[in-house]
């Protein structure tokens, strides 16, 4: 197993700013939001902010990926390929996932919004998803365990009744879209590693409305819910500190 980098101040200061700018491309991204718009338009216009900032897009061609954000719509937990044929409608609900490269190093954050006016259950639903992230960082400070953070995010979805996605987790992230370690956004026995300042971590939790259970579409990408119930996702790139943890991805 690969050992969990721990950054340099210089490094430190270079995801800062990867972080700051792709926050500013997730802000702007947003506006692109509105029943109508081809999921290819929404697109073009990240990988235009991505590249007009300076940066490269790290999902575009990773392993094959065919575009720079993945849009996934209502039942598609992540990884959604932008289709010129695929058009946002009102009352769906769309995550947005993309990341960028900024002098060698990566940031990685998703969104989850609604198209238009939506139901109470899927407000609901991007609410909690997003307060889970809040949550399972309370406890991503030096010194507690990684699955510290595991835990609270579960402990605070639970609840709800919804469903934690178990295949896909959070990762580490650096020089590399994907480090070590895995974190999981669902109950562990163990506590996992000790957190150290310098980490920095991509924390995402997926949260579905029915089952946690998913299904891979045929294009190899594209990850569904197994019942076709709404799913959000929400992530941001952190940084372990001393103190409280500092979410390099929000403005």
């Amino acid at each position: 197993m690969r050992t969990v980098t721990i950054k340099s101040e210089k490094e430190i200061e270079r995801m800062r700013e990867a972080g700051k700018r792709l926050a500013r491309v997730h802000e702007k991204l947003k506006e692109s939001i509105r029943p109508g718009v081809s999921t290819k338009e929404i697109d073009r216009v990240c990988e235009e902010l991505i590249r007009g900032c300076g940066c490269t897009p790290n999902f575009l061609h990773y392993q094959g990926y065919p575009a720079s954000v993945c849009v996934s719509v209502n039942d598609e937990v992540v990884h959604g390929i932008p289709s010129v044929d695929r058009f946002l409608k009102e009352g769906d609900i769309v995550s947005l996932d993309t990341g960028l490269i900024y002098q060698g190093y990566h940031a990685d954050a998703a969104r989850t919004y609604g198209v238009g006016k939506i139901s109470p259950e899927a407000e609901k639903l991007i609410e909690v998803t997003k307060e889970s992230f809040f949550q399972g960082i309370e406890e991503a400070t030096a010194g507690r365990y990684l699955y510290d953070i595991s835990n609270a995010i579960a402990d605070y979805v639970i609840p709800y009744g919804y469903g934690i996605v178990h295949d896909l987790v959070g990762h580490g992230i650096g020089r590399n879209l994907h480090e070590p370690p895995e974190i999981p956004n669902f109950p562990q026995r163990r506590r996992g590693l000790k957190l150290r300042a310098g980490m920095t971590l991509a924390i995402e939790p997926m949260i579905n409305i029915g089952t946690g259970e998913v299904e891979w579409m045929d294009d190899d990408w594209t990850v569904v819910t197994a019942d076709h119930s709404l799913s959000a996702h929400y992530e941001n790139t952190v940084l372990i500190t001393d103190g409280r943890p500092e979410i390099l991805t929000l403005l």
